[in-house]
């Protein structure tokens, strides 16, 4: 059975409960060249962008950022974040594979932990389509870590639990691997990195990072959504009272540059 993703059903919950990536990875892309408003203006292009949780992160270390998304939802919510932060970003409801972007008018394009949404031979390929000779392209994801007895072992069993037919809600699924595809699409000079950092969530937070991830808000009904809520909130209070919580996260990446 095919499970129906309808990201704009969860737009304000993702809004407001979504981390984004730490200063940490930011600091990492500054390692290879790539994060750097010395450079003067650059182009980059943020595909699934989602909320823009990235793309402002860009932006304010002084990339000219267009976000694109195929859900207007997501946009119209990432716009009222940028309008709080005070940081311009531009954005475009469309989807990852057709970006309808200019040939090389790009210096970077950046997919944060969405990849495994997209096709993705046909997203590399109009990566490269839209970057610059030389331009950055940064696959890059934020995974919740599991542990036995830890915080996101007992609620992605409770995820699994309400929606069985849609399993690890929270990972990405980043491989390794998928940099091996990335030569195809015109890419080359391709390195990976990953490290753990820890992400700290109130009661009240974990609970709408959760209900904004895949397995809940956009895939279950309101009333199933009501329903996991309630258990979450339970679950939490009897074995994870103390907040905030320490959840862990594994950040990793893949950067390719375009040949």
């Amino acid at each position: 059975m095919t499970t129906t993703i309808d990201w704009s059903r969860t737009a304000a919950d993702y809004a407001a409960h979504r981390a984004g990536f730490p200063d940490d990875f930011y600091g990492r892309l500054a390692g290879y060249g790539i994060v750097s408003a010395a450079a003067g203006p650059r182009l980059a292009l943020d595909l699934g962008t989602g909320t823009g949780l990235l793309a402002r992160g860009l932006a304010k270390r002084g990339w000219r950022v267009t976000g694109l998304d195929i859900s207007a939802d997501m946009v119209a919510a990432a716009r009222r974040l940028d309008a709080a932060a005070g940081v311009p970003v531009d954005y475009v409801v469309a989807p990852a594979e057709a970006t309808g972007q200019p040939d090389r008018s790009f210096d970077l394009v950046t997919a944060g932990t969405c990849w495994h949404w997209f096709d993705r031979p046909k997203a590399a390929r109009e990566a490269r389509r839209v970057l610059a000779d030389g331009g950055w392209l940064v696959i890059c994801a934020m995974d919740w870590s599991t542990a036995p007895g830890n915080i996101v072992e007992a609620t992605t069993a409770l995820v699994e639990k309400h929606n069985p037919s849609l399993r690890d809600s929270g990972a990405s699924g980043l491989r390794s691997a998928w940099a091996d595809e990335l030569p195809e699409a015109g890419f080359g000079g391709i390195q990976r990195f990953h490290f753990t950092a820890i992400i700290p969530y109130s009661h009240v937070g974990w609970r709408g990072r959760i209900r904004a991830s895949a397995g809940v808000g956009p895939s279950l009904s309101p009333a199933a959504v009501e329903a996991f809520d309630r258990e979450h909130a339970d679950l939490l209070q009897a074995r994870f009272a103390a907040e905030p919580l320490q959840v862990p996260h594994r950040i990793s990446a893949i950067v390719a540059r375009a040949v």
